[in-house]
């Protein structure tokens, strides 16, 4: 069973008297581990689909199914429990907490969730370790440097192990070889099994991914897929109606 499922996704916005269609009946279907990188030019929808997808905003018609559960009927209390438990992100601007330390900013969602103090301690020592960010657990953000800051990011959107990581540009703010070093982690995440979606306008980045959306004006225009054999010479796209 495919992970995630769209059908029929459409997402208007209205300003003022205008209305600004940024999906446009999407449709796709993404396995459980792909690793899957979203291009086009800015106001594509690239960004609306990636809130969409993380149950930050809910589409004006269409159903989207995560793991097989239609979760766009579920109320906002309940696709923030999907969210808290299934979804995590990383985010171009890191968007840690400035006043919490590296270990507090990591810690943050298994405090949320409830989780007990000895296990909450365990898991984050051994998250920060696994990032490479141990001596660096008791310093604050501004403290850190670009990548230290991402990978405390990446360390916090995946300590609750969620299915589906979600990353905006996430090596947007980082010097060329930092940035190399962010998406060889987020990598080695997606080979451990998590399903990977990335937004990027970084060609690069995006020939990294096994699979490439094409948006442009809120349609998915191409969808390319890498050969599945080495005989195959040539990625073959897959154009959308």
């Amino acid at each position: 069973m495919a992970q995630i499922e769209l059908e029929g996704i459409n997402r208007v916005f209205t300003l003022g008297d205008s209305e600004v269609h940024a999906l446009c009946e999407v449709a796709l279907s993404i396995e459980a581990g792909e690793y899957v990188a979203v291009m086009g030019p800015s106001g594509s929808g690239k960004s609306t689909l990636l809130n969409l997808l993380g149950l930050l905003d809910r589409p004006n018609s269409g159903h989207y199914r995560l793991e097989g559960r239609d979760v766009t009927t579920l109320s906002a209390d309940e696709q923030a429990a999907v969210r808290s438990a299934r979804i995590g992100f990383v985010f171009q601007s890191f968007h840690l907490v400035p006043r919490l330390t590296a270990v507090e900013n990591v810690a943050l969602p298994l405090m949320l969730a409830g989780v007990s103090a000895s296990e909450r301690g365990a898991r984050v020592s051994q998250a920060l370790k696994d990032f490479g960010l141990a001596s660096r657990a008791h310093h604050r953000p501004e403290e850190l440097s670009g990548g230290q800051r991402q990978r405390v990011a990446i360390a916090r959107a995946t300590i609750m192990r969620p299915a589906l990581l979600l990353a905006d540009e996430p090596t947007g703010n980082l010097d060329r070889a930092t940035g190399q070093e962010v998406t060889a982690l987020l990598e080695d995440l997606n080979a451990a099994g998590m399903t990977l979606i990335v937004v990027t306008h970084d060609p690069s980045m995006g020939a990294r991914a096994r699979r490439r959306l094409l948006m442009e004006d809120g349609f998915i225009r191409q969808d390319v897929r890498k050969p599945a054999s080495p005989s195959l010479a040539a990625d073959q796209p897959q154009t959308a109606p």
